[in-house]
């Protein structure tokens, strides 16, 4: 995988924890920014994800409840004939 060089600007508190954080677990700073980048997109694409299972488990639910309309003349017969049992 091709690596591209990009200049980025941190404040100086947010860098010196990035800098100790690097030695101590013995990588490059690039490498603790690559890392935290790959898990912030992960995140990011976790959430959309979730919204849309969430907006589709919404609208299955929304169908769960809308009246169900019976269009053949059999199930309206059959409809009628039990009317009042339940």
């Amino acid at each position: 995988m091709a690596t591209i060089k990009t200049a980025i600007s941190l404040h100086d508190v947010l860098f010196a924890q990035v800098e100790d954080l690097a030695r101590d677990l013995k990588i490059s700073r690039s490498h603790v920014v690559a890392l935290a980048l790959e898990e912030f997109v992960q995140r990011h694409h976790n959430r959309q994800l979730l919204e849309a299972i969430n907006q589709a488990y919404d609208h299955e639910h929304s169908l769960a409840d809308a009246p169900i309309v019976c269009t053949s003349a059999r199930t309206q017969q059959h409809r009628r004939s039990v009317e009042g049992e339940w």
